[in-house]
């Protein structure tokens, strides 16, 4: 990893974190203070290197702890969101501050970007580091905009022109039940939503167990810069992502249409392995790491950066929030 330092003020220094093209713009106080103090220019240089950089570190600056980063985000200016058929576990900690992934530590979650799996997503997703890690726990970040120029691009245009179907099972309790994904125990209330967002529905044994279908984007314009970015959890959400041992123990439990998640192109037909191995490799060699330091801050562009996150050793706690 890369870095360049610069002074942008009196009260601010910025650096760069780079590797392979993706780059994140570091902002530090010149001397011990809170993000309240230098708000308006923090503000002011966010919204100018969001969407060149992708993505903004805040290092260096007193802790804020959950109530202070809901504040924060809520000085922003934009609403917060909430976390609404979820795809992983977590808790709520605030009003709109939840944990992040509550996966075990020593599992790696590949890169995504928040909720591409669906037609609705946030702008912008921010992280504050509560507590670090002893050993590893990163939340290593990849510039959309080069994974989607490093791909081949018969890849791109095949994904282009078939589209992401996402098939979920809930309730069969090998995954997260339907209950939590939706936030209602209410049969209805998860039809109606199904019915605003576009995805299929179909009750399975008695309704205790609930399966969804949808057909979502592959690829987007950022409504701002105009560039392309690849957009999808194609390669997170298929079979071929599961550790061999865990794929198959899962098939001797439940036949393949059981499965707790899996994708396919919009047409219903399967997406070879291989291209999704391409998607990771690709991935892989644009991700830039770094390590967490407590009270640390990230602001990313969602579609301009995805994210992911690193097995770790020790306590870790990591918030969440997603704003419009």
């Amino acid at each position: 990893m890369d870095t360049l330092t610069s002074s942008i003020g009196a009260a601010l220094s910025e650096q760069v974190f780079e590797r392979n093209g993706t780059r994140v713009l570091v902002l530090s106080p010149n001397e011990a203070a809170s993000v309240e103090t230098c708000l308006a220019q923090v503000q002011a240089r966010v919204a100018q290197a969001k969407p060149n950089y992708g993505g903004v570190l805040l290092r260096g600056f007193d802790a804020l702890g959950a109530a202070g980063f809901d504040r924060l985000v809520n000085r922003f200016g934009q609403p917060l969101l909430t976390y609404e058929f979820g795809s992983t576990p977590r808790s709520k900690i605030e009003k709109g501050v939840y944990s992040s992934t509550e996966y075990p530590a020593d599992q790696w979650i590949d890169q995504h970007n928040e909720q591409s799996y669906t037609l609705n997503w946030p702008a912008v997703i921010w992280f504050y580091c509560d507590i670090a890690a002893e050993q590893g726990g990163a939340t290593p970040v990849a510039d959309s905009r080069l994974v989607y120029e490093r791909l081949d691009r018969a890849l791109r245009r095949h994904f282009a022109d078939k589209q992401v179907m996402y098939v979920r099972n809930y309730g069969n309790g090998l995954d997260l039940p339907w209950e939590q994904v939706f936030g209602t125990d209410e049969r209805d209330k998860v039809e109606q939503y199904c019915r605003a967002n576009r995805i299929d529905y179909e009750w399975l044994d008695d309704g205790e167990a609930l399966r969804t279908r949808q057909v979502c984007q592959s690829e987007l314009r950022h409504p701002v810069t105009g560039e392309t970015v690849w957009f999808n959890q194609a390669h997170l959400f298929h079979v071929s992502n599961l550790p061999p041992a865990i794929r198959e123990a899962l098939l001797e439990v439940v036949d393949d249409d059981r499965l707790p998640r899996n994708t396919f192109f919009g047409d219903g037909t399967p997406i070879d392995a291989a291209m999704l191995d391409e998607i990771r490799a690709v991935y892989r060699d644009t991700m830039l790491s770094f390590a967490w330091q407590a009270a640390d801050t990230l602001i990313l562009d969602n579609l301009l950066m995805s994210h992911g996150r690193a097995p770790f050793a020790g306590k870790r706690r990591v918030l969440v929030a997603m704003t419009a």
